[in-house]
């Protein structure tokens, strides 16, 4: 008899953790208008001050992230955040070393930061990353894994932390990554024109062109 009581908790604690584990679920509503069907998002990601951010359709936010909209965040199409990751618009951590107790409750807070943040379309951002208040993140962007990212990222750039803990710096160009499949796919370049624009594709593609040659060269 006593392994009936067992079975049953076991049981119950199975559909606890069902009900309360994390899921992905579909559709973001903005505050300020505007409803993303195909923009899909962790239940277990903390949204900040959600009435200031502002996300486009077909964005994938995964598990266990803090995205900020306490001064303003955009986050536009495509884009694609994992697991684990700040995107801040606000920080408070020079405030409270300096203030001390006279910082709760402070009308305006020494030091304190409130920049507005900004990722751009079809731009991936790997786990364990922070996008420190006030980054401009272009489109096309591959943030590698454990990268501290601030300030301006150009357009296809990828990068990453050249020694951990140090801030990431551009390694690459996505249009050199992208370039042998845009080569294999001509039904995709019109797909990939529409956000990156002619005169990217046609960059990847000359990539692609150089690439080519180079192999012959040495065949």
């Amino acid at each position: 008899m006593s392994a009936i009581p067992q079975t049953i908790k076991r049981a119950l604690a199975r559909l606890l953790s069902l009900a309360s584990g994390p899921r992905i679920i579909y559709g973001w509503q903005n505050a300020r208008g505007g409803y993303c069907p195909s923009t899909r998002f962790s239940t277990h990601t903390c949204f900040e001050c959600p009435e200031g951010i502002t996300l486009a359709d077909h964005i994938f936010i995964g598990h266990f992230n803090r995205i900020d909209g306490s001064n303003g965040l955009t986050i536009d199409e495509g884009v694609q955040i994992t697991n684990y990751v700040s995107v801040l618009s606000h920080s408070s951590h020079r405030s409270v070393r300096i203030m001390g107790q006279q910082y709760y409750g402070h009308p305006d807070p020494v030091g304190y930061v409130r920049r507005a943040t900004h990722i751009g379309a079809y731009s991936f951002v790997g786990p364990h990353c922070i996008i420190a208040p006030g980054a401009r993140i272009g489109r096309g962007v591959i943030v590698q894994a454990f990268s501290f990212v601030s300030g301006d990222v150009p357009d296809f750039a990828i990068v990453g932390p050249r020694t951990m803990g140090q801030p990431a710096v551009v390694m690459g160009d996505t249009r050199e990554v992208d370039a042998s499949l845009l080569a294999q796919h001509p039904e995709l370049h019109a797909v990939y024109a529409a956000w990156a624009g002619h005169d990217n594709l046609n960059k990847a593609l000359a990539h692609a062109d150089q690439r080519n040659a180079r192999a012959g060269g040495r065949a």
